[in-house]
């Protein structure tokens, strides 16, 4: 963009030339060094740390409810448990779907609606016990927990790490003014300890966690690939709802352009019999 721009405007002047400069520096410094200071990195793990407390929740009222529906269905009452949990996970799954929309940029479907054809609770609550949408909302809050666990510590562990190890030098003296020893321990036992205390070592601990800090986004990134895809198969609308949707904007577009045509065969036709009058 910036070569052509200075093409165009012959000494590359112009307030084009200058956009596409700046753009070209701003893109100079590699994706690597990039990512650990990009807004994008900060949301995905943003989305990682609150992946735990609210699958926590869904987890516990999922399981809670299913156990003393599926209990309780030897009784009437437990179908209309079974119904509320299942309304609960749709909620749930409505924040979800707003939260990976808000901080992963996924933009998934609403699922198809229950459909409830008569009046009355029994209606809506079979409707809904009928529904495989809901279902899959109900196996999304039980699969999300494990990996929200997981990907929580993978995570934290390594930004922690990372950008402790590569402040190393800021703040290694805190150490010997407050702690007693020389810095951080590397090893020790009770004859000897190792501390990480002379220049050398705290040099190769900060780079060593510049390389970390670098590669964390991406393992962040990795993590939260999963969590899209999740999202996207168990919370967006099923391949057959999609299909029936595209089936009948095809046939909104088919109805549009025959109804076109039709229009334009009788004006050609009404045309042509005026000519002939």
């Amino acid at each position: 963009m910036a070569t052509e721009y200075g093409q165009g405007y012959g000494h590359g002047s112009g307030p084009g030339f200058h956009g596409a400069a700046a753009g070209e520096r701003r893109h100079r410094l590699p994706a690597a060094l990039r990512a650990p200071v990009e807004a994008r990195s900060w949301r995905e793990f943003g989305y990682v740390m609150l992946g735990l407390p609210l699958s926590i929740a869904m987890f516990t009222f999922a399981i809670t409810m299913f156990s003393l529906g599926a209990g309780l269905l030897v009784t009437f009452l437990g179908v209309p448990v079974l119904a509320g949990a299942l309304a609960g996970c749709r909620g749930f799954g409505a924040l979800e779907r707003a939260r990976a929309r808000g901080l992963l940029g996924v933009e998934v479907g609403s699922p198809e609606p229950v459909l409830v054809r008569k009046q009355g609770p029994m209606a809506w609550m079979g409707a809904i016990l009928k529904n495989g949408s809901s279902w899959r909302h109900l196996l999304y809050a039980v699969l999300q927990f494990p990996w929200a666990v997981f990907s929580f510590v993978v995570a934290l562990t390594f930004w922690a790490y990372g950008w402790a190890m590569l402040t190393y030098p800021l703040w290694f003296w805190l150490f010997p003014v407050y702690g007693g020893q020389g810095g951080l321990q590397l090893y020790g036992d009770g004859t000897h300890s190792i501390y990480l205390d002379n220049p050398f070592e705290i040099t190769v601990t900060a780079l060593l966690g510049l390389l970390i800090t670098m590669a964390t986004p991406w393992i962040v990134r990795a993590l939260t690939t999963v969590d899209r895809l999740m999202v996207l198969g168990l919370l967006g609308p099923s391949r057959l709802a999609t299909r029936v949707v595209e089936l009948e904007s095809d046939r909104g577009v088919v109805v549009d352009t025959a109804a076109a045509d039709l229009r334009r065969i009788e004006r050609d036709l009404h045309d042509g019999a005026q000519a002939r009058l």
